[in-house]
């Protein structure tokens, strides 16, 4: 994974100065070459107003030989410049948005993740429509700085032909563009509505389709429907507002624009007609007004562009500068068996907890809230900062929130309830970096349960898996994920109900096989089991009851069966 050299940007304007800076080479080029486009596209009326003038009403054979060559000579600049610079641009654009990206998935899917709060598909919206949004700007810049110069090279030349109309565009430009800016806030604060509002409805959409199997278990898909439609109708309220905003900026440019190149024409028509100035002037000015006509227009819509860009590139800062899921410190942890501990821990629901798995023991913790299960693995993954909780949780005689990542992963290693699969083949769902022999995976499969999902398809450990692995019952994705925690072989291997999903059989063949594999001999693993699974408290060297956030009772399944409390948690 690669490492960040420099925090993110704080804010959307240094995240797009950051979008600038950071591809000046390519930018420089493109933008000098799309002004030169642009200044050849306002010099073309001039250079024909020069022919009309000294070659077609003189008859002098030279000129239009010189002058046509010199048109010809224009209109390849112009032709190559656009392509060359338009080239250097779009790639500046791509790689702005693909590193942007990059950035956005390395903060959430990083060792230390990211506490975002987003929804999936609300964090894949930030990648990829804000990633976009801001990859645009830096092109749009470009076009900003061209036009500007050729409205001042077209009014520089009019000047010259005639200094009235010369002020009328050096003063009827600028104010052109004031007025526009009118609609440019509302722009602004629009776009801002309706990228949380598609991201809301992307990511609620996305958890709908992945749950849908579970909500038709329980009879919960009008209720989660009719919540998508609400967020739905959000963002299409509000998707329509911008639209609106951004039509009201392009009739508006369009009527003023309109106005003032009108005026310009009749200006040039009176003067011509008065014998002030020449055809060839009168075609330089009409010219130069069509001209006029792109850079007024480009530049009015510049504002809209950039007020969208604003908006992304301040949802992106923000999303880079969520803190991260787990909390990390820089203590390097050498002992390769080291020793879990929790000591009077108070957080959550959790109320002066003492835990302490002993090395090479299968531990059992029952608790009577789900609530404490969850925050105990959030401990074990150091995803509670000490400023969170009192008491203390140690690794090795360590405190885990001052331990590297690294240190922490690679002797704990956490199977959740909920199962993520990626897409692949099954042995890469349960060996992604192909580390595990034959010989070895055979034992996970068997231990796991996992050895019958493998049986059941002609292609075995190839079959194919599809994204969320969809084509599995709730059972089958269980046991994948354990069996890809076993195959880890993590000195201390914590599971949160790995078995709720599978029936009674197979749930006691797995506790015998994770006794098998991690505690038989003189292993020296640590096995922590949060369960309410008779059978695998049953095959638990020693079981701890949590309630209330705190531990009431410790013994074997048998010894503990005893307790009224106990035996309710257990077969509810």
């Amino acid at each position: 994974m690669p490492v960040a050299v420099s925090a993110p940007p704080a804010t959307a304007t240094a995240l797009l100065r950051r979008s600038l800076v950071r591809h000046r080479r390519r930018l420089v080029g493109s933008y000098a070459l799309i002004t030169a486009w642009m200044l050849c596209e306002a010099l073309v009326p001039v250079v024909i107003g020069v022919v009309i003038d000294r070659a077609v009403a003189t008859g002098e054979v030279l000129e239009l030989l010189v002058w046509g060559a010199v048109l010809v000579a224009l209109f390849g600049v112009l032709s190559y410049s656009f392509r060359f610079g338009s080239r250097l641009g779009v790639a500046a654009m791509l790689l702005e948005t693909h590193l942007l990206r990059v950035e956005v998935s390395e903060h959430v899917l990083g060792p230390g993740g990211a506490r975002t709060g987003l929804l999936p598909g609300e964090t894949l919206s930030v990648a990829t429509s804000d990633a976009d949004t801001i990859g645009e700007f830096v092109w749009q810049i470009g076009y900003t700085l061209a036009g500007l110069l050729g409205v001042v090279v077209s009014a520089v030349v009019l000047l010259s032909i005639d200094v009235t109309i010369g002020v009328v565009v050096l003063v009827g430009v600028p104010l052109v563009l004031v007025v526009i800016q009118v609609v440019t806030p509302l722009i602004a604060r629009h776009s801002s509505d309706q990228q949380a509002g598609i991201a809301t409805a992307t990511g609620i959409a996305t958890d709908l389709v992945k749950g849908l199997r579970p909500l038709k278990g329980v009879g919960a898909e009008a209720v989660a429907s009719a919540r998508y439609r609400v967020h739905s109708a959000a963002a299409r309220d509000a998707s329509i507002r911008t639209a609106q905003s951004v039509g009201y900026m392009y009739g508006l440019t369009a009527v003023l624009s309109g106005m003032f190149l009108a005026l310009v024409a009749y200006l040039a028509g009176t003067r011509a007609l008065d014998g002030d100035i020449s055809i060839g002037e009168l075609i330089a000015i009409v010219g130069l007004t069509q001209f006029l006509a792109e850079p007024i227009s480009g530049l009015g819509q510049t504002s809209a562009k950039v007020a969208a860009s604003y908006a992304s590139a301040r949802r992106v800062a923000d999303f880079l500068h969520t803190p991260a899921l787990a909390v990390a410190g820089d203590v390097v942890l050498h002992a390769a068996r080291p020793r879990l501990q929790l000591t009077d821990v108070t957080t959550g629901p959790l109320a002066g907890l003492d835990l302490a798995p002993r090395t090479g023991e299968l531990l059992g913790v029952v608790v009577d809230d789900t609530a404490c299960g969850d925050t105990i693995v959030r401990l074990v993954r150091g995803e509670i900062p000490a400023d969170e909780r009192t008491g203390t949780a140690t690794l090795g005689g360590h405190p885990i929130d001052e331990l590297t990542i690294d240190s922490l992963r690679s002797r704990v290693v956490v199977s959740q309830h909920h199962v993520d699969l990626f897409e692949g083949t099954l042995r890469s769902a349960i060996d992604p970096d192909d580390a595990v022999d034959d010989a070895q995976l055979a034992a996970v499969l068997v231990a796991s349960g996992a050895a019958d999902v493998v049986d059941l398809h002609p292609d075995g450990l190839q079959q194919p898996i599809t994204s969320g692995g969809t084509t599995f019952s709730g059972g089958q994705r269980q046991r994948i994920a354990l069996a890809r925690a076993l195959a880890t072989g993590a000195p201390i291997l914590v599971l949160a109900e790995p078995t709720s999903a599978v029936d009674a059989m197979t749930e006691q063949r797995i506790a015998d096989g994770i006794q098998a594999l991690r505690h038989s001999g003189t292993s020296d693993l640590t096995t922590v089991v949060l369960t309410s699974s008779p059978a695998l408290l049953a095959a638990a060297d020693r079981v701890v009851m949590v309630r209330e956030g705190r531990v009431v009772a410790e013994g074997t399944h048998h010894e503990l069966a005893g307790d009224d409390e106990y035996r309710r948690t257990v077969l509810r």
